[in-house]
């Protein structure tokens, strides 16, 4: 009991600090109500990036596995509509400048990146939710989607590091850390998996 506590008391706090570090951001001044929604959907978005690998994983105690993949199935549809209001709320302050994001013309970095996470934020959620129609085998399919995370952790800490904004630094850092050495663990169990089902299969 005591370690389960530990455990979800730490997955808390790591999301929790970042979040209140940029609320007490002094950027935050004299900002749009619908710019402050933007950047938080933002900071949303970085937080569930790290409970997702850690369901997935089976690191959270406490949860059934019918439980843990249902609580993964409803954080990734909270997770794109995280990033969709992230992306339209900046779409209401400054259309050009998402049209040039999205047209990768954008004279800011972090643009590129940001937009190649949302496509394959997306991606990964249509995959999931079409898996029965699509008919893939389980190897493919989890192969697709643990493709298309790669894509969207690895694109979401380049542009998170790269903008300054509201996340203060060392807190932005420390939980972009924990997001790409918890689906580092997450993708290396999955290619345990598939490198079982092909022995199974030869």
């Amino acid at each position: 009991m005591f370690r389960s506590i530990l455990i979800w008391a730490a997955l808390a706090t790591a999301v929790a600090i970042p979040t209140v570090a940029a609320a007490l951001s002094p950027q935050l001044q004299w900002r749009q109500p619908i710019y402050i929604a933007a950047g938080f959907a933002g900071v949303v978005a970085l937080g569930l990036l790290l409970v997702q690998p850690l369901l997935i994983g089976g690191s959270l105690p406490g949860l059934s596995p019918i439980a843990t993949r249902r609580a993964h199935r409803w954080i990734g549809g909270l997770l794109s509509a995280a990033v969709a209001l992230h992306v339209g709320a900046l779409w209401l302050t400054s259309p050009p400048d998402v049209i040039d994001a999205l047209l990768f013309q954008s004279p800011t970095p972090f643009s590129a990146w940001g937009v190649i996470a949302m496509w394959a934020t997306f991606a990964a959620a249509t995959l999931a939710a079409l898996r029965r129609r699509l008919r893939l085998r389980p190897r493919t399919w989890r192969l697709a989607h643990t493709l298309l995370v790669g894509i969207v952790v690895a694109c979401t800490i380049v542009h998170a590091i790269l903008i300054e904004g509201t996340m203060e630094t060392i807190t932005k850092v420390a939980l972009c850390l924990l997001v790409l050495i918890a689906t580092l663990k997450a993708i290396a169990d999955t290619w345990g998996w598939l490198r079982t089902r092909r022995r199974a299969a030869a």
